[in-house]
């Protein structure tokens, strides 16, 4: 035990004391969540601006309830002259300018945005179906009822933080146990270890403490600086994203030997496990979802410890799962981490 100790002592305060490993593992990421979950803000659209010209009765002569639906979504201000009102709206200064001719609503908008347009366009179709509605004074056939599958009070950094903080125990783990590795060979301490009265074992846990006290290191700024600063709101089991973590730092671990053990240098170890670590965050919607990629990446995302450990703490964290939602993405990393481990096993090289 105390050789064990010394060791894990070693690479936290290696990892510690250097500043780029800190920068990349923690800093970065946290920078990412910040920045993402600014711009995301609260979720809420904000309102289309429109240019009114002249009189439009649809909008005049609302009521008062009507009028403060109406300013829920539209911004409206008022014009005299039709072509500047025209030219702002093919400025991009507001989204659509409305008018009324012969008892018609014209609303015109520019092309060059299709999702503003499509938002206006839905916008005015619905005020002018109430309308008609109100006017002929019969009760819509339909009623049309709509509610997101989360508690209303979730955001859109609750979406954020899972990835990211995937992306950064994959970053962390892989190429901490890479770097030591090539380091501690290159320096020929390797070469004494192996010469000491000190077992494999002892290394290999040390080094898998260092990994999971990181991970978890990481995953508490994470939360707690969303839960702080961002409105988080943990749901369901959340309290699974503990063992996950833990099995997502062994698999990210275990990709890290596999690169040290094949890698000579430290500019190798750190390419080989870039190349690992960042296509992957890609491909696992670490930084955006894969709803709309083709279903071949979706397929080859599976076979990736990363998607798993993103779509395991969505679950449980966001989706408000039980405890079960996050046993077979476990599953999936310990697996991963025994194959990979074994193939690292298989390369390993006390000397250069």
């Amino acid at each position: 035990m105390t050789s064990l100790r010394s060791i894990a002592r070693a690479m936290f305060l290696g990892f510690v004391r250097d500043r780029s490993a800190l920068f990349f593992s923690i800093a970065f990421p946290l920078l990412l969540l910040v920045l993402l979950g600014g711009l995301a803000g609260d979720g809420q659209r904000d309102r289309s601006t429109v240019v009114q010209v002249g009189r439009v009765a649809l909008l005049d002569g609302a009521s008062a309830a009507t009028r403060r639906s109406l300013d829920d979504v539209l911004d409206v201000r008022r014009e005299t002259d039709l072509a500047a009102a025209l030219e702002q709206v093919r400025d991009g200064d507001v989204d659509a300018v409305v008018l009324e001719q012969g008892g018609r609503v014209v609303v015109r908008y520019s092309a060059a945005d299709q999702v503003t347009a499509a938002t206006v366009r839905g916008t005015f179709d619905a005020i002018v179906q109430n309308a008609n509605v109100a006017a002929t004074g019969q009760p819509p056939r339909f009623r049309l009822s709509t509610r997101q599958v989360e508690d209303d009070s979730l955001e859109p950094i609750q979406y954020f933080t899972p990835g990211l903080l995937g992306w950064a125990i994959a970053t962390g783990a892989a190429f901490g146990a890479a770097l030591s590795l090539v380091n501690w060979r290159v320096s020929g301490l390797l070469r004494r270890l192996r010469l000491a009265p000190i077992g494999a074992g002892s290394v290999v846990g040390a080094r898998v403490g260092v990994s999971v006290t990181i991970a978890l290191a990481q995953t508490a700024v994470f939360f707690l600086a969303a839960v702080l600063f961002f409105g988080l709101q943990l749901s369901g089991a959340w309290y699974m994203a503990v063992p996950l973590v833990v099995c997502a730092a062994l698999a990210f671990m275990a990709l890290g030997l596999l690169a040290g053990a094949i890698a000579r240098t430290e500019e190798a170890a750190s390419g080989i496990a870039n190349i690992i670590v960042l296509p992957m965050a890609f491909l696992s919607g670490s930084f955006f979802p894969l709803d709309d990629a083709p279903e071949w990446i979706r397929a080859v995302s599976q076979a990736f410890p990363l998607r798993h450990l993103t779509d395991g703490l969505i679950d449980v964290t966001v989706r408000g799962d039980g405890p079960a939602a996050a046993l077979g993405p476990m599953a999936f990393l310990l697996a991963f981490s025994a194959v990979v481990a074994l193939i690292a096993s298989r390369v390993f090289r006390w000397e250069r």
